[in-house]
């Protein structure tokens, strides 16, 4: 089978501290777990940001700034910058770091969506900060919005304007159709990378039977013109990646989309993770892609073109 993408969410806007110590918020435990993913086997590296002072989620290019060049200079893994950032954010704050560090990869949400993760604050009896309860339960009020006029600004702001590649995330079947409207104005580049997105209510279900569906409509929409990969929030992270790996497709772990490593067990890092989804994909098969070859794969502009 063809090489496989390995790609580390290694902090994210969704989960909190508190739920897990191993979660990164500080910029020294950002850049060192990352550097961990990338030593393990992720050649993709999606980064969020968080306020050090209070954990909360950030899109400021100081915060940013304050671990890129350290993960830049320890590894050669491609970064991936969310333009997502958190459902609370305006889209100009939401692109003042990837504006400023241009990586060569950008995450970018393909529709308007219910962000719901209210159902977690009742899991959980204590909070490492204050906003954190609030903002789960506030989440039943929550649009996620990426409307037409904000995918074509990050197209042309990140892309044409910063040579950025996109990997596309799709968290139902409407955002592939979104993103084939895309296609047809010649306003998206190939080759396309998709990122199927499962398990967040308001989107997709975790299932097998959604992933083929996806699939089969991707092949559908693009030919043989983009690669996909599969992301699965929580317990079913990797029984899913599997699939995918299966399928001839790539993968995303990490503390952003699922905190444990086993039923019950907590992850102790997002190097576990990656070290355990490389040992599944290198069982059925597939032949681990390094950060070269990643970046021929996806067409990227090389890390020589950053600014960080």
């Amino acid at each position: 089978m063809s090489r496989i993408i390995i790609s580390c969410a290694v902090t994210g806007s969704i989960h909190t501290p508190t739920m897990s110590d191993a979660l990164p918020y500080r910029p020294e435990d950002i850049a060192d777990q990352a550097v961990g993913a990338a030593e393990a086997g992720a050649s993709i590296l999606h980064l969020h940001a968080r306020d050090p002072e209070n954990g909360h989620p950030s899109a400021q290019a100081a915060h940013f700034m304050a671990f890129l060049p350290d993960i830049k200079a320890r590894c050669d893994a491609v970064v991936n910058l969310t333009t997502g950032g958190s459902a609370i954010m305006t889209l100009d704050q939401r692109l003042e770091a990837p504006l400023a560090a241009e990586p060569e990869m950008c995450s970018l949400n393909m529709g308007t969506m219910n962000f719901a993760l209210y159902p977690m604050a009742a899991r959980y009896e204590t909070w490492k900060f204050d906003w954190e309860k609030p903002f789960l339960e506030n989440s039943d009020d929550l649009v996620f919005k990426n409307t037409p006029r904000d995918i074509e600004a990050v197209l042309t702001r990140m892309g044409d304007e910063r040579g950025a590649r996109f990997e596309f995330e799709c968290y139902d079947t409407g955002h592939l159709t979104m993103l084939k409207h895309f296609v047809d104005r010649g306003l998206v580049k190939t080759p396309i990378f998709l990122q199927f997105v499962f398990g967040v209510l308001g989107g997709m279900a975790a299932t097998a039977e959604n992933l083929t569906h996806m699939k089969r409509l991707a092949d559908q929409y693009f030919g043989d013109d983009y690669q996909f990969s599969v992301l699965a929030a929580g317990r079913a992270q990797m029984p899913l990646a599997v699939m995918a790996a299966g399928m001839g497709g790539h993968v995303r772990v990490g503390l952003e989309d699922n905190l444990y490593i086993a039923k019950g067990v907590l992850a102790k890092s997002n190097a576990e993770q990656v070290a355990k989804i490389r040992s599944l994909v290198e069982g059925v098969g597939r032949t681990v892609a390094n950060p070269a070859q990643t970046r021929e794969l996806l067409g990227l502009k090389g890390v020589a073109h950053v600014r960080f």
